[in-house]
């Protein structure tokens, strides 16, 4: 892990060190499954053909090995690379290349085998999979992002150069009012809320640890500030919700953002809830509470029910924080969603943190996320819109959030109107989360990822996570400028609310 530890020391390095960071505890599912048939004689003809390595004979002898399904790219190879295609090339007719079932298995319409296989190999390499490895860019959910496209000025098959790269810009700044620190993150996204309790303590770390390397944030959640998170203090954004659990003055003095957590969008007027087999003695210390009982933060705040009750809560932020520190208020959307952005905006806060209906752990409840809270990509330009009328708009950061999954994502949520978004669940798919669903039953995740069982969480160790968040934000990054320069487009500042750029997908396209 030195690479680790030189990108971490420079602390406005935009582009930190990328290494191979592979999980040696997991099988790689492959997507595609290569066989023998009997009538096999190992002739070898499909080693010497196959650029990918899946063909190897046993060592030492001219038996075939058991091939490697990672390295296979299915049936297109054969329009990809017609000669190399080993089904084809195969005298005797003996090899097979079928769908892997494992791997269709994995997922859900928001996160596909083929987007969570991508974000892995993001994680691992620091970069993204080949084109016709994945399908990176959507998934099946049937609407939202997934039916939007990019009128692409540069055609699929141009490419950009390191160079062109390079020449584009994608930090954010995020105070836009004339009071508060001005802060400049490398990046135009941060790492959402995952509280203590939620997440593992080494989850919590490698974000912590990969945030300061990129030179932008990630937040506590609203479980408390684990005092293991203090030497990341200048990177970690202190998230107060309803329920208070953990909030003292001492961490909001060492936050140069805090966040009001007002709702979230995948379960907004429920509030939170940690249920009691994740509430460990630990994460009950953390929380002021009795351990192994069920936790519930109210909705609302009751001490805010006006506009003139919130700038008392930003007053007391800034109170606790300083002058200088940055307050984000996170609301979810409900129908009158611009409205609750103006009254943020009144009550003096720097960020508007729109959360949508897409997000949300494996806590979350399916008949909230699914019925409640307005979708993001229409709660965007609906805002958006809104503050432009008000003659507000370039005085605030507009963030959003709720199922941001990847850069193409992003850019769609910014050219609806959004100054920059907040990842959650992308961090921890970096660290192998399968989406399998077990964040909430008995003892959490069996990969240690939303745990806090020791057994579990020893899986994980921070400085690995960390390398492989590193390696995630290195694949958005360029995956993002790529974006940006198709579009002839040559920062990121440039493509908020523009929508002219974009199409959606009917029953007739």
């Amino acid at each position: 892990m030195d690479n680790l530890r030189q990108s971490t020391a420079t602390t406005h390095n935009p582009q930190p060190t990328t290494s191979h960071a592979p999980h040696h505890a997991w099988k790689k599912i492959s997507k595609w499954r290569v066989g023998y048939t009997n009538n096999c004689i190992d002739c070898g003809l499909c080693v010497l053909a196959c650029p990918y390595g899946v063909h190897q004979r046993l060592p030492g002898t001219l038996k075939m090995a058991a091939p490697k399904n990672s390295g296979c790219i299915g049936p297109q190879c054969e329009s990809i690379l017609p000669d190399n295609y080993c089904v084809k090339q195969c005298p005797y007719d003996a090899i097979t290349v079928t769908p892997n079932e494992e791997f269709e298995a994995l997922g859900d319409p928001r996160y596909t085998p083929d987007l969570l296989a991508s974000l892995w190999h993001m994680a691992e390499y620091g970069e993204a999979p080949p084109e016709h490895l994945y399908e990176r860019r959507i998934g099946k959910s049937g609407g939202g992002f997934d039916l939007m496209r990019f009128n692409f000025k540069r055609l699929r098959n141009e490419r950009p150069t390191s160079r062109d790269l390079d020449n584009i810009s994608i930090s954010l700044d995020l105070n836009r009012r004339a009071y508060g620190s001005k802060i400049k993150i490398s990046v135009p996204w941060y790492g959402g809320g995952m509280s203590y309790g939620s997440v593992s303590l080494s989850v919590m770390l490698a974000r912590a640890m990969a945030a300061k390397a990129w030179n932008t944030f990630t937040s506590t959640g609203e479980g408390g500030y684990p005092k293991e998170l203090t030497p990341y203090k200048d990177y970690i954004i202190t998230q107060i919700a309803t329920g208070m659990f953990g909030v003292r003055e001492e961490t909001a003095g060492w936050a140069k953002i805090i966040e009001i957590k007002y709702a979230q969008g995948a379960k907004p007027g429920l509030g939170g809830h940690l249920l009691s087999d994740k509430n460990t003695p630990d994460v009950a210390r953390m929380r002021e509470a009795v351990p192994y009982t069920s936790l519930f933060s109210p909705f609302p705040f009751h001490s805010v029910y006006s506009v003139e009750d919130h700038k008392k809560h930003v007053d007391w932020m800034m109170t606790m924080g300083g002058s200088k520190i940055l307050v984000s208020a996170k609301v979810s959307t409900p129908t009158d969603v611009d409205m609750v952005a103006v009254g943020c905006y009144y009550g003096g806060v720097h960020i508007i943190h729109l959360d949508g209906s897409y997000g949300g752990t494996g806590a979350a409840p399916d008949i909230a996320k699914k019925n409640i809270a307005m979708p993001i990509e229409y709660a965007i330009p609906k805002v958006h819109r809104f503050l432009n009328e008000e003659g507000i708009r370039d005085e605030i950061t507009l963030i959003a959030s709720g199922g941001i999954r990847n850069a193409w994502d992003m850019a769609k949520a910014i050219a609806l109107g959004a100054d920059g978004c907040v990842i959650g669940t992308t961090d921890i798919v970096a660290v192998n989360c399968t989406r399998c669903g077990n964040c909430e039953k008995g003892r959490g995740c069996q990969h240690g990822i939303a745990s806090t069982d020791p057994e579990f969480t020893e899986q994980i160790s921070p400085e690995w996570g960390a390398q492989r968040i590193i390696n995630l934000y290195n694949a958005l990054s360029l995956d993002l400028k790529e974006i940006l320069w198709r579009l002839g487009l040559n920062s990121i500042q440039e493509l908020r609310g523009r929508h002219d750029l974009l199409y959606y997908l009917n029953d007739h396209q």
